[in-house]
């Protein structure tokens, strides 16, 4: 027998994508009256002004449904978590309008994370074998919690690059944690904030794919991101109850981090790339898995098909081969995603490709 949560999870999932679908235009209208674009550059792809500001479409979508849905009094990191959405959002929102600097974006990320870690107690308080750690003392705890939590939100950052990218990779991390939350059978808030989110995604889609008519900007981005990492450290400590216990429990890490590998991936691979060329991690270039895909002539649109099925199948290798532990689940993945890579470059050396086709 379907339950009423069950109910308030598709209920969520349409409030949001509603209120995000009718709110775009609104913002469209008022990004152009007061000239709220995302200007072309040399180092950006689009070739004409594009408004901003499509997150706050997202945020708002996002936070009317879980208003709406959450059960509050049985859900007690909410209220932490929601502060801290509020905080992402607000340095988004200042960031796409008159620009903040890496490190002033840095302190709020790291305030906003701490409101849920520390005061929440929403922690990583476990490594689950990984190197032979099991229970973390508290300050590590916090500290990697705080720090994972930063790592994903700037890891949706960047991989925003083409139309469509960051809304899909968002949709199939948040649907993968919803369903992974609902089949817990144990509480179904998680599952209400996951399709939350997949709703407000979805509701953005229509508007950000080629031609693009809004981007998300960071303050999508970034709330995107901040949501992504909150479910997963949620999914990870749900899974610490006997009662949730749906996998192996020394998969659980690797089973989190599939449903967002290929934004952390792409992360580390050219943080990695600017230091191999002395150059900061945190100045932007050319070098994302979308702009190889870009390079070999690809659309927009089919660059995004091709990392979302990727995505899908670095999610679907790591349910299949769940049992095997961490250690070569993390393997798989990282083997998987290391061969995808080189197969890309071998295409763009054979084919001589150096120009991105921006759109």
């Amino acid at each position: 027998m379907i339950n009423n949560d069950f109910y308030n999870i598709i209920l969520a999932f349409f409030t949001a994508f509603a209120i995000t679908f009718l709110t775009i235009p609104v913002i469209i209208k008022i990004a152009k009256a007061k000239k709220l674009f995302d200007f072309p550059d040399k180092r950006k792809i689009h070739v004409r002004n594009i408004p901003t500001l499509g997150g706050l479409a997202i945020f708002l979508g996002f936070v009317f449904a879980m208003t709406f849905f959450t059960k509050f009094i049985y859900y007690c990191h909410i209220q932490y978590f929601t502060s801290s959405l509020i905080i992402i959002s607000v340095i988004g929102i200042k960031d796409d309008v008159i620009g903040l600097s890496p490190i002033k974006k840095a302190i709020g990320q790291i305030f906003a994370a701490s409101i849920v870690v520390i005061w929440g107690d929403l922690r990583i308080v476990s490594f689950y074998n990984i190197f032979g750690i099991m229970e973390l003392p508290y300050v590590i705890s916090v500290i990697f919690s705080i720090f994972t939590i930063l790592v994903i939100i700037n890891a949706y950052n960047l991989i925003d690059g083409i139309n469509g990218l960051a809304t899909s990779m968002g949709i199939i991390a948040s649907t993968a944690f919803g369903i992974m939350f609902f089949l817990t059978g144990i509480n179904y808030q998680q599952s209400i904030l996951a399709f939350s989110l997949a709703g407000a995604l979805f509701g953005f889609l229509k508007f950000n794919i080629t031609p693009a008519k809004i981007f998300m900007g960071d303050t999508g981005s970034m709330v995107v991101g901040f949501i992504i990492s909150f479910l997963s450290i949620e999914f990870l400590e749900l899974n610490n109850t006997k009662e949730s216990i749906i996998f192996s429990s020394f998969s659980i890490p690797l089973i989190a981090m599939s449903f967002m590998f290929l934004p952390l991936y792409d992360l580390v691979r050219v943080f990695c790339i600017r230091l191999w060329n002395n150059r900061s991690p945190f100045k932007a270039d050319q070098n994302h898995l979308h702009h190889m895909l870009l390079k070999l002539g690809l659309s927009h649109m089919f660059s995004t098909f091709v990392l979302s099925l990727f995505a899908c199948l670095l999610i679907t290798l790591a349910l299949t081969f769940h049992k095997y532990g961490n250690y070569k689940v993390g393997l798989i993945l990282l083997s998987t995603c290391l061969f995808f890579t080189f197969i890309l470059y071998l295409l763009i050396k054979r084919n001589g490709t150096s120009t991105l086709n921006g759109k």
